[in-house]
Formats: structure tokens, sequence, C-alpha cells
């Protein structure tokens, strides 16, 4: 198993890292629990010893599970991650709260990796406002935090004022080789890697995104190595950076935990001839973008109630994909049946407000049409 050395922590880590946000399931939704337990001792067993879970994951249910499941290990053999969902801490003795709870879900007496959830410019303002910083650092002297860092989800003006704010032990952020100029994206890499901030990176495959594609995509990827999946070249790009200490997959079969471990047990950095390769592959996804749309909402709202960012959104990600297994979630639940491209009545007001310019009555009616064939 390939490690990767924290040296601001002096420790090590695996470089894949077991994300418990999504177990196998039971028809009624709950975690699987004997597949899951499997899934993860295999996992140990090939040298994975970052275990990263949440509070609200499989709906409350993934930290009592991975507290229960990682009784058998020593407490040492491993580094157990969990975090603060800042969004139902409305005051510090909520924070104390929910941790007292997590400490019991997990029954353990301290957590490795704690980090402040998904945060960004807003929640960063709240957690300073209440003193939760503060707080986890006196956990952390206490012995019931061993590190403090936080994951984000926000712009890279955000992410540059947070990861400076103090010194952290590490961050956790969204990295892949389709989203290098999203959230923290590339610069937020290098700003991590200069100030010494090992680096955790979740989201590799993008959701599931990067694991499969149209036939002529996954034709270029199998033409380098017709042995290799299409999620590892993903996963070998992220590996790549120096600075990525532990990648983060969200296993939920068995055939993703063996996948994934093959590709970190004789782990491979990208060669330059790799590299060149998925970035040609890169350029050709997205030159398959249909419109310009940046989702900056000046289109909205809608007098017909149309979500056009979202209806766009869901059209472009169908067309880079190329298949519609990519969007079947967000077209069929995730845009309401109201919010839909169909409903557009052509009023124009959009139009007038769009810095793009796009010809967004034209393109709503491709939307429909095409996600509606594509769907069948």
């Amino acid at each position: 198993m390939e490690k990767r050395r924290m040296e601001k922590l002096g420790i090590e880590t695996s470089l894949l890292g077991f994300g418990c946000m999504r177990f196998p399931v039971t028809p009624d939704g709950k975690i699987d629990r004997e597949r899951s337990q499997k899934m993860l001792d295999s996992a140990i067993a090939a040298g994975v010893n970052y275990i990263d879970t949440a509070y609200p994951y499989h709906d409350g249910e993934s930290e009592p599970f991975v507290g229960e499941a990682l009784q058998k290990y020593d407490r040492d053999s491993f580094y157990l991650a969990t975090k603060m969902p800042i969004w139902l801490v409305q005051s510090l003795e909520d924070a104390k709260r929910i941790f007292a709870e997590q400490l019991a879900r997990l029954k353990t007496d301290h957590i490795d990796f704690y980090l402040l959830h998904a945060i960004g410019k807003e929640s960063w303002e709240k957690i300073k406002k209440l003193g939760i910083v503060e707080y986890c650092e006196e956990l952390q002297k206490e012995g019931k935090i061993r590190y403090l860092g936080f994951s984000f989800h926000d712009g890279y003006e955000a992410f540059e004022e947070i990861i400076q704010y103090r010194a952290w032990d590490f961050c956790q952020i969204q990295y892949n080789y389709m989203d290098t100029q999203e959230q923290a994206g590339d610069k937020g890499y290098a700003l991590a890697e200069r100030l010494g901030v090992p680096l955790v990176i979740m989201e590799p495959i993008k959701g599931g995104s990067l694991a499969n594609f149209s036939d002529d995509i996954n034709a270029k990827f199998h033409s380098m190595d017709p042995e290799a999946s299409i999620a590892s070249w993903a996963l070998r790009w992220v590996g790549s950076h120096p600075g990525v200490k532990v990648i983060l997959s969200g296993m939920s079969t068995e055939e993703q935990v063996e996948d994934n471990l093959k590709t970190f047990t004789s782990f491979q950095p990208l060669s330059a001839q790799e590299e060149a390769a998925v970035e040609e592959i890169v350029k050709e996804l997205r030159s398959r973008v249909q419109n310009g749309c940046t989702g900056c909402r000046y289109c909205m709202p809608c007098p017909a109630g149309v979500n056009i960012p979202a209806n766009f959104a869901a059209w472009n990600r169908y067309h880079i994909y190329g298949t519609y297994d990519h969007v079947k979630g967000s077209w069929e639940n995730g845009i309401k049946e109201n919010e839909k491209a169909k409903n557009c009545i052509k009023c124009g007001k959009c139009e007038t407000h769009c810095p793009q310019k796009l010809s967004i009555r034209a393109d709503l009616e491709k939307v429909q049409k095409e996600l509606d064939a594509a769907r069948g």
C-alpha cells in the first residue's frame, strides 16, 4: 500500500483513504453492515489506515457503524477522521454536545483528524463568531483531537483567507482532473503545498463521473492500458501531486475496493506521456460543453419558474460525459417538473440579463428535447 508522510505531523498515512459516505445499503436504505464490514476489513488488511466518516453520512448511521466496525482493531493501528457539522451548530453548546455525541457514536476517546465540515465564506464567519476554532484547540490540548483541519466547499478567495488564518494541521479539498479551476482548485493546491499544509482529497473521481465515459473516451484510456480501470486514471492523476497525502474514495461495492487496492498497492504516478494524454482527454471533454452558462444566476428568478442554471448544468454534463447515467439523478429527481426547461414561456427576460449573451430560450428547447430522448 502506497504511504505518504505528513512531515508537518510526523506521521505516515495510506495514500488511499476509505470514505464512509457511500457504503452499500439494504433495500430499506440502511447500511448493509455485513458487506460494509468485509469491505473495511479488506481495505485495512491491504494497508489502508485512514478511515473518514462524518456526522450526517448515511443519515447519521455512518459514525455508529464505523465505531462498531473498528472495535476489532488496535486503536493505534488506524487514523479516524470525522467532522463537525457546522450547519447544525448555532452556539458553542451545540458544538460541545455534537462532539460528545461523536465520541460516543465512534466508541473512542479521541478523534485523530477532526474537520470543520464543508466550510465556506459564510460558515467561516459563523465559526469565528462562535469561537469554534478555539474550542477545538482546547480539545486538542485535552488529547480529544489529535489534528485539526477543515473541509472546504467555496471559491479560491475564501480558501485563501481560511487556510492562512492559523497553522492548520491539514485540510481537505475537492480536486480532480476536471475540477482544477473549481473551488480551491489548482491555486488552492499550490497554496497549501507552499504553506506546508498536508492535503486530503475528496471527490477524486467526481462522485463516480470519472469512472466511465462514452465509448470513444473510454477507448482512449484503454489504449494506454487495457487492464486499468477508467477510475484508476483519476486516482493516479490526484496521487501524482506530492502535496496530496490521502485520497478519499467512497467505495460502495466490493469491486471498487478491489480495484482501488490494485491501484494503490502498486501505485505509479502518471508519466509525462500519460499526463499529457489525460490533459488532451480533458480538453476534448470540455469542448463538448453546449453553452457557456457559468451558473451566475443573473437570469433568475424565471417568471415561469424554470431553474435555468440547473437545466443547463444537466445538459452540459450530459454532453461532456456522453452517458445519461451522469445526469439521471439530477434530471429525474434533482430538477422538479415545474422547474424543467419545458415550462419556458419564451418571454426573453432571462436573455436581457445574461452576461454571456446566451440564446437561453432556444437552448432550453434543446435541453428538454435531448434529455427526454436520452431518458427514453
